[in-house]
């Protein structure tokens, strides 16, 4: 899994040596997935960098305007250590603060946190925070606007740019294909996306949005890369098939799906874990 970057790791990632683990449209606008100009290159435009990973400004398509804005990361990102298997965190308070980037990657301020809504390592990686700052008020501050989650499955092929807020750096290939179970270590991911070869991420680019050339919304958020070529340890992830069978594919990077936030996300950013079509992890009892 994509390393946070910490300690003894942040330090080889400054030098090169870090392992991957790994124009939006206005809040409350047009509810579809198209949110700028076909083939409009993809920026760096809402995205955000962490202290030790990387993030987005995102929005679903009901989102309002006055709503506190959400930034999406991975679970394996959040302050505090990775969250155990199972377990899934709910408004836990946070004055975690996200650097706001232009298109260019130029830093234009700092967001913060007040809570991390949700996040989980548990089926998928993901991390979501809410900000003290509207989607309006980053916009008219700003002037920038959040990236709109796809509703909608990832497909096969589709073109996409990783965009890291962390390094600045873009990472441009393809969806390879969909895995049913990644493994690694003590976690378990469905139905997670795979790249081409040409997304070479690094450590520092876990909780970059990963975005759909095409349409300009986020589908994924990066999170992985086999690096070794070991079998279902950490930082070697695997596959494993609806048969049970192992494949392992070294220096792989993956991804976790977003679509599937959407109907988890209601009025004023917050989250419903049991409406219906929601089908993210709720914490135990």
């Amino acid at each position: 899994m994509g390393k946070a970057l910490t300690g003894a790791a942040f330090a080889l990632a400054l030098v090169g040596a870090g392992a991957a683990p790994a124009v939006a449209g206005t809040a409350g606008g047009d509810a579809g997935t198209r949110t700028r100009p076909n083939d409009a290159p993809v920026t760096f435009a809402g995205t955000v960098a962490l202290s030790n990973c990387s993030g987005s400004v995102v929005r679903t398509p009901q989102s309002q305007p006055d709503d506190p804005a959400l930034v999406l990361s991975n679970g394996h990102c959040i302050e505090g250590g990775f969250p155990k298997a199972g377990q899934v965190i709910v408004d836990r308070p946070s004055t975690r603060t996200f650097k706001l980037l232009d298109e260019d990657a130029g830093v234009l301020g700092t967001l913060q946190a007040d809570q991390i809504s949700y996040a989980t390592m548990t089926d998928t990686d993901i991390s979501l925070y809410r900000t003290t700052t509207t989607y309006a008020e980053i916009e008219s501050t700003y002037h920038v606007r959040p990236l709109l989650l796809d509703p909608r499955h990832p497909r096969k092929n589709t073109e996409i740019t990783v965009a890291s807020g962390y390094w600045k750096k873009q990472y441009k290939c393809s969806v390879d294909g969909f895995v049913n179970q990644l493994k690694e270590y003590w976690w378990t991911w469905k139905d997670s996306v795979r790249y081409t070869p040409g997304c070479q991420t690094i450590g520092g680019t876990s909780g970059s949005p990963v975005i759909d050339d095409h349409t300009g919304s986020v589908i994924a958020v990066n999170n992985t890369h086999n690096e070794d070529g070991e079998q279902c340890t950490l930082n070697n992830p695997c596959e494993v098939d609806r048969k049970g069978r192992i494949t392992v594919r070294q220096d792989a990077r993956y991804a976790q799906e977003t679509y599937g936030i959407v109907p988890c996300v209601v009025d004023g950013s917050k989250f419903d874990l049991g409406r219906k079509g929601c089908e993210l992890p709720e914490p135990q009892a």
